[in-house]
C-alpha cells in the first residue's frame, strides 16, 4: 500500500484536502473528509468501498456535479466546472438511463448530437458508431428500443455512448451493480476492451473487490463514513487482462490484501 497521488507533473486529475458534508432537514451528513487524490492521464483507478463510504459523491465533485465544502479540485489545471461544460467527462451511471422512446443507435448518437457544437472533445463519426455497437454484439439491434433489450445490452448500450462521445475522462458509478454475476463479469473485459483503446482517463466507483482489482491500475479504499481514503493498492497484473488471470496467485494476493484493508478501516 502507498499514497494515493500520482506523481505530480503526470497528474490530470487533482482532489487536495475535499470534504462534502450534506444538510437535510436540519441533520447534517458528513460525506467524505480530507481527501487527496491525484490520477494520471490515461489511468484506470477504482474506488472501493462499501455502500454509503461516499465513492459516488467523491465521483460527483470531480465531475463537477456536488460542489465541495472545502478544499479544491482541479482537471488539466481548470475547475471542475469549466472542464464539464467543455464537455471533457462523460459519465456512466449505475442505470443505462436510455430514451425509451429512442433506437439503440439514436441512444449511442444522443449525446454527440446535443455536443456537436462543443470545442472538444472529438466524438465518433455515425459509421464507427455502428461499427462498434457491431463489435459489442448490438449490430443486429440497432432499431430496437430499450424495452426490447436485457439489462447487459442496455448497458452495453451506455458504455458505447460514453465512448462514443470522445470524452477524455470517464467517471463510472457501479454501471454493472444490477447485472446477474455471469452478465457483469463479461462486462468488464468489455469495458477494458474499449478502454485500452480509447486512452481515456477512467475513475470506477465499485464496491466489489474482484471487479476493482480485474479493472484498475490503482484501487483507492474509502473508509467508512466520512469517507477518507484508508489505502491504495497498486495493481501488478499484466496487461491486456483476460479471465484466466482471475485465476492467477497474483490475483487473489490483491483480492487479499484489499479485504485486509476494508477491514481495517471500519476497525479504525
Amino acid at each position: 500500500m502507498t499514497s494515493s497521488a500520482a506523481p505530480a507533473e503526470d497528474a490530470l486529475i487533482r482532489v487536495a484536502g475535499v470534504s462534502k458534508t450534506f444538510t437535510r432537514r436540519g441533520a447534517s451528513t458528513r460525506a467524505i473528509a480530507d481527501v487527496d487524490l491525484e490520477v494520471r492521464a490515461g489511468e484506470f483507478v477504482s474506488l472501493l468501498g462499501p455502500s454509503g463510504c461516499g465513492k459516488s459523491t467523491l465521483l460527483r465533485v470531480i465531475g463537477g456535479l456536488v460542489d465541495a465544502d472545502r478544499g479544491a479540485v482541479s482537471i488539466g489545471g481548470d475547475d471542475p466546472h469549466v472542464a464539464r461544460d467543455a464537455k471533457r467527462f462523460g459519465l456512466v451511471p449505475q442505470t443505462p438511463a436510455l430514451l425509451p422512446w429512442k433506437t439503440v443507435e439514436q441512444n449511442v448518437g444522443l449525446l454527440t448530437e446535443l455536443n456537436k457544437r462543443a470545442p472538444a472533445p472529438q466524438p465518433l463519426g455515425d459509421a464507427k458508431v455502428r461499427d462498434l455497437l457491431d463489435e459489442v454484439g448490438l449490430g443486429r439491434f440497432l432499431r430496437a428500443y430499450p424495452h426490447e433489450l436485457s439489462g447487459g445490452m442496455q448497458q452495453r448500450v451506455s458504455l458505447v455512448r460514453a465512448f462514443a462521445l470522445g470524452a477524455p475522462i470517464l467517471l463510472m458509478d457501479e454501471p454493472f451493480a444490477a447485472l446477474d454475476e455471469i452478465t457483469r463479469s463479461s462486462m468488464r473485459y468489455l469495458l477494458l476492451d474499449l478502454w485500452e483503446r480509447s486512452g481515456a482517463t477512467v475513475v470506477f466507483v465499485t464496491h466489489s473487490i474482484p471487479e476493482a482489482v480485474i479493472l484498475a491500475d490503482r484501487v483507492v479504499v474509502l473508509a467508512a463514513r466520512p469517507g477518507r481514503i484508508a489505502a491504495v493498492e497498486h495493481i501488478t497484473l499484466p496487461r491486456p487482462r483476460h479471465e484466466d488471470l482471475e485465476d492467477s496467485d497474483a490475483f487473489h494476493q490483491h483480492v487479499a490484501n484489499l479485504r485486509h484493508e476494508l477491514k481495517q478501516s471500519h476497525l479504525a
